[in-house]
């Protein structure tokens, strides 16, 4: 994904959010449609039907891969699982978990629940298209398409190529054989890679035998299979990494506290400058108070410096992201990407007693890498 999306709302407690990719594929979805599907089916109509069919198809089909991504969330929290948010992207939707699912039975469950829902829309707008047909002819032609392609998504999502649906429910069988989660998906992710060479292969033949934008479509879906694949896998070995570190031991303990009464060029003169940190605790009669961040400074004019003090422009404590000493590296994570930071006050006791930054992360990732642990 993109990295910037926004927030449409929340719904059943979830989050859902449009990442800027999926503007891309909306817009190619409605004009495949407008100028492609309904005009060679429905030679007669005018070419404003077309593209209002067109843009009102790719909408519904998206709210499909959102009922899909709700479904599989639900489902998973049935089974105590969290879910932080639904994003829509490029290639369709994700649900992201803060974890792994906790059994092989949790996993099958939730995973199923997508394709079932997929099938399940499928049989309405059949039966909404059987309705509307002596009603409608171009509502039918919606709900036609709409009901082929919520089976084209269900059958394409069981492809045994994780991450897709299929192959977590080939890591859920793996898993319960096995009992081992890091096996069952190295394996998956194996199979993942091959269905994405498949893919890729399919479109190259398509490439040669003419058919150029179908050729195109699934050696790109193809390319973004195989590095899902390869991602998910890291993603397991990462959380497993991190499980097994804490704050205590990746916090740095050589921070600069800085009073709230100090004017901003005070604090760029004597901190800023002579240590090059990019945040710095705000402490008052011992007691953490804020953080000052050098974006909090870069918003005041320069100009202002001299008479606009820390207090004013801190992130205040009740508004940040803090971890315990105990907490270990997922939460960090999880608590920086909460609020999108890239550093975290630890505290112990209710004291201040170290910084842990995003740098801090993959400074000991790095080592990891390079002893062989993580890979």
């Amino acid at each position: 994904m993109s990295g910037r999306a926004w927030r449409l709302g929340r719904f059943f407690g979830i989050n859902v959010y449009i990442d800027s990719s999926w503007i891309f594929i909306f817009l190619l979805v409605a004009w495949t449609l407008a100028v492609g599907y309904f005009p060679r089916s429905n030679p007669r109509w005018e070419q404003s039907t077309y593209w209002a069919l067109g843009l009102a198809t790719s909408l519904l089909f998206f709210l499909s891969v959102l009922v899909h991504e709700f479904c599989h969330s639900l489902v998973a929290r049935a089974f105590g699982e969290k879910v932080d948010r639904i994003t829509l992207f490029l290639f369709g939707g994700a649900a992201q978990m803060s974890a792994e699912p906790k059994t092989p039975k949790a996993e099958f469950l939730m995973t199923l629940a997508g394709p079932f829902s997929s099938f399940a829309l499928a049989a309405l707008f059949g039966v909404l298209w059987a309705l509307s047909r002596p009603l409608s002819p171009a509502a039918a032609a919606v709900f036609y398409y709409l009901s082929i392609i919520n089976v084209g998504l269900g059958l394409f999502n069981l492809l045994p190529g994780f991450p897709l649906d299929g192959g977590r429910l080939l890591r859920s069988a793996i898993w319960a054989a096995t009992g081992n989660l890091k096996l069952a998906t190295k394996a998956a992710s194996t199979v993942g890679q091959g269905v994405a060479f498949l893919l890729v292969m399919a479109g190259l033949l398509r490439l040669f035998t003419g058919s150029f934008l179908d050729g195109l479509w699934l050696m790109f879906i193809g390319w973004f299979l195989r590095n899902a694949a390869i991602s998910s896998y890291r993603q397991l070995i990462l959380r497993e990494v991190m499980a097994e570190v804490y704050a205590s031991q990746l916090m740095n303990r050589d921070f600069a506290p800085v009073s709230p009464d100090l004017t901003l060029s005070e604090l760029v003169d004597r901190y800023i400058i002579q240590r090059h940190d990019h945040a710095y605790p705000v402490l008052e009669g011992g007691s953490l108070v804020g953080i000052i961040c050098l974006h909090d400074v870069r918003k005041v004019p320069r100009d202002h410096w001299p008479t606009v003090t820390v207090r004013q422009v801190m992130t205040p404590a009740p508004d940040l992201q803090v971890v315990r000493t105990t907490d270990d590296g997922n939460t960090i994570l999880a608590r920086m990407a909460a609020k999108d930071v890239h550093q975290l006050p630890v505290l112990e006791d209710g004291r201040l007693v170290g910084m842990v930054s995003r740098n801090d992360v993959v400074r000991f990732l790095q080592w990891q890498t390079e002893l062989g642990l993580y890979a």
